[in-house]
């Protein structure tokens, strides 16, 4: 088996907006001496073979027991450290983050969404008993800071479910995140995602909840011009450079999860932009919006084309997760104290920069 091959089509096949947006999710493969995982912000649809990043697993093991600070950011510049360590010499590009958590499932390949369609459920306020019900044999992880803090726990939880059921989970299921499925074909990948998706269809048409979500309708030249005259006197120059703009929607208020965070900020800006109302916004939120929502479309904001496209597809991606989660209680936005780790992690910081 070309475990290379294999892992660069399951990429391409699941680096679709049904998944992912911009450098969302992440996949690996393995064998007993190395994991091959995919380099932070890479976009999974465009992964080559040579470009996974190839770890010597025997110089990731000591991560899992060295102590380490308790202050979150000599922590993750420690793991860091210890990670890039383990990188092979012959490989270039910084891995991902959730390397470790890769590490820890025995399956040949892993493959990390984020899709819409499964937010509605790990996002939703009564999520974690609905998966319950619906996914007995998947393992549930509580929302937890994304990075070194996050791979220890699911490292421990997929021990403790293996010593419970006699084999690790193939899905584990990520509140406010996402999905992970693991198995050793590309074949029972792909038929994992198929169930998911198919349990959940009808669960949500059972709720009478609608999964086909219409993309709005992108804006007129006229109406894009007028919105970035408008945005060039109420933000900085560089932020609102470039502008990318939809008919309305209901847009999210609040965080979803880590993603919507990086690409869309945790906030939009509500009304009609002037210096004051964006100066008051700042104060409040400590930046400059990336989402501003009027009475009549939705805009993002960049210092690029790519960044305000980005911005505007996470807003939509936000609404879709939305709708989906009324099936499940209703959204459940991010706590104050998860939403500033994502917003002030340099990990997420750098993700961006290589994407947008």
């Amino acid at each position: 088996m070309d475990l290379l091959a294999t892992i660069v089509e399951l990429s391409h096949q699941f680096g679709t907006s049904n998944y992912v947006r911009g450098g969302g999710g992440n996949t690996s493969a393995k064998d007993a001496h190395t994991l091959w995982v995919k380099p932070s912000g890479t976009v999974l649809a465009r992964l080559r073979a040579e470009d996974f990043v190839a770890i010597d697993r025997s110089k990731l093991a000591p991560l899992y027991s060295t102590p380490t600070p308790a202050e979150p950011q000599a922590r993750e510049a420690l793991v860091k450290e210890m990670m890039a360590a383990a990188v092979s010499p012959a490989s270039s590009g910084r891995p991902s983050v959730e390397a470790p958590l890769h590490d820890s499932l025995d399956a040949h390949f892993v493959v990390h969404t984020h899709p819409a369609l499964v937010n509605g459920l790990t996002c939703a306020k009564n999520g974690k008993a609905a998966a319950e019900k619906l996914f007995p044999a998947a393992l549930w992880i509580d929302y937890t800071d994304p990075g070194y803090t996050l791979c220890i726990k699911v490292r421990r939880e997929i021990q403790s479910y293996q010593a419970q059921n006699g084999k690790q989970p193939e899905m584990i299921l990520l509140e406010n995140h996402g999905i992970f499925v693991a198995a050793s074909c590309a074949i029972r990948i792909s038929k994992l995602y198929e169930e998911v998706f198919t349990i959940l269809r009808m669960e949500y048409k059972a709720a009478g909840v609608s999964v086909d979500f219409a993309e709005p309708k992108p804006l007129g030249d006229d109406k894009l011009s007028q919105a970035k005259e408008l945005f060039s006197t109420a933000f900085s120059p560089q932020h609102s450079a470039f502008v990318a703009g939809a008919e309305k929607f209901t847009a999210a208020v609040g965080p979803i999860s880590p993603d919507h965070i990086v690409y869309s900020k945790s906030y939009p800006f509500i009304g009609v932009p002037t210096k004051e109302t964006v100066a008051a916004f700042v104060r409040q939120r400590g930046y400059e919006p990336a989402v501003v929502i009027t009475d009549d479309a939705v805009y993002g904001l960049g210092s690029s084309q790519k960044s305000a496209q980005l911005a505007l597809e996470l807003a939509i991606d936000g609404a879709m997760v939305m709708r989906y989660a009324n099936a499940f209680g209703g959204i459940q936005f991010m706590t104050d104290g998860a939403r500033a780790f994502i917003e002030n992690w340099e990990v997420e910081s750098y993700r961006k920069k290589q994407v947008g």
